[in-house]
C-alpha cells in the first residue's frame, strides 16, 4: 500500500482495509455481477459509510461480520442499493426518443400487426428512479397518438427497491423539468400536475409503466416478446463475457424488428447474428 493511501484511510471515519473492501466487492459481485475494480475502493467506502453510521458501527470489519451473521440475508438489500448507480434524468441520450417515436409510428400503422395483436410491449431494463420509462410513456402519449387505442405496457425493472419506489410514486423536482431536449419539453409538461417545487406523472402516464425488482443476472420471469428494450448505462458494470449474454437474452426478447437501447458508452465487441446497428448504440432485430 502507498503512503498517500495509508494517509487516506488515516483520515478516514471508518477503518477500510483492503482484504474488507475485496470481500464487499467479491460479494457484489455474486450478488449482481457488478465488478468493482480496486480503483473503486474509495467509491465503495463513501456509498456504505453513511448505513455504518445507520447501524452503529465503527469499523467495516463489522460490517463484514454483519453480512457473515444471520442477519447477513437482510443487510444484502442495502448493500445492493447502496452501490448501484442511479444517474438518470428526463428524455436522456434524446436521439433515442427520436428513434424511438419513428419505430413506434410505424408498429401504428401495420395493420397486420394490429390484427395479430394489439398490445405494445415496452422494457425499461435498469429504470433507476423511474425518469426513462416515464419519458417513454409520455412520447407514446404525445407523439404516436395512434397507439393511445393500443394496449401499451412498459416493464420498468431494476435492483434498486429504494428507486423502484421512488418511481411508483412517480413525483420529481420542478428542476428535472428545466433543460429538456428541444422538442420534448412540452412532452413532459402536458403530462405532469405541478405542485410548488414539485411534479407528478398524471395518471394515465403512471398507468402505463409497472415497476418490479429484477437482478438481470437471474431468471427472467417475463414470457412475452418486447416490441422495444431499454438498457442504458447497465452494461458498463458488466465484464465482457457478461454483457455479451445479457445482449443475447434481450435479443431472444425482441420480436422481429424490435429495437434495443443501449448507453451511449457501451459499444459491443460481438452482435447476435439476427441484431444490427440502426444508429447512436440502437438496434434492430431482423426477421
Amino acid at each position: 500500500m502507498s503512503q498517500q493511501s495509508e494517509t487516506l484511510e488515516k483520515k478516514r471515519e471508518f477503518e477500510f482495509t483492503h482484504k474488507e473492501f475485496k470481500k464487499l466487492s467479491g460479494l457484489i459481485h455474486e450478488l449482481t455481477g457488478i465488478v468493482l475494480g480496486d480503483h473503486k475502493q474509495d467509491m465503495l467506502y463513501g456509498r456504505l459509510a453513511r448505513r455504518l453510521r445507520q447501524l452503529g458501527l465503527k469499523t467495516f470489519s463489522q460490517y463484514c461480520e454483519l453480512l457473515d451473521s444471520q442477519k447477513g440475508d437482510e443487510e444484502t438489500s442495502f448493500l445492493v442499493n447502496a452501490v448501484t448507480t442511479n444517474l438518470t434524468k428526463f428524455f436522456r441520450e434524446h436521439h433515442h426518443f427520436d428513434t424511438l417515436t419513428e419505430h413506434l409510428l410505424k408498429l401504428s400503422t401495420d395493420t397486420k400487426r394490429r390484427s395479430q395483436s394489439s398490445s405494445v410491449l415496452i422494457w425499461s431494463a435498469g429504470c433507476s428512479s423511474g425518469e426513462e420509462p416515464y419519458s417513454i410513456a409520455t412520447t407514446v402519449q404525445d407523439k404516436v397518438p395512434a397507439l393511445r387505442n393500443w394496449d401499451v405496457k412498459i416493464l420498468a425493472t431494476d435492483l434498486d427497491t429504494n428507486m423502484l419506489n421512488h418511481g411508483r410514486a412517480g413525483i420529481y423536482k420542478s428542476d428535472a423539468l428545466k433543460g429538456l431536449p428541444e422538442g420534448y419539453t412540452s412532452t413532459l409538461k402536458d403530462n405532469v400536475s405541478v405542485s410548488g417545487d414539485r411534479f407528478e406523472l398524471k395518471d394515465r402516464i403512471k398507468q402505463m409503466v409497472h415497476f418490479k425488482q429484477l437482478n438481470l443476472l437471474h431468471q427472467w420471469p417475463m414470457k412475452q416478446k418486447y416490441d422495444v428494450i431499454f438498457c442504458r448505462n447497465v452494461l458498463i458494470y458488466f465484464d465482457n463475457a457478461t454483457k455479451e449474454q445479457l445482449v443475447e437474452r434481450y435479443t431472444d426478447m425482441l420480436r422481429p424488428g424490435g429495437r434495443l437501447f443501449l448507453g451511449h458508452s457501451e459499444s459491443l465487441q460481438r452482435l447476435p447474428r439476427s441484431l444490427k446497428l440502426t444508429g447512436r448504440t440502437a438496434y434492430v432485430k431482423e426477421a
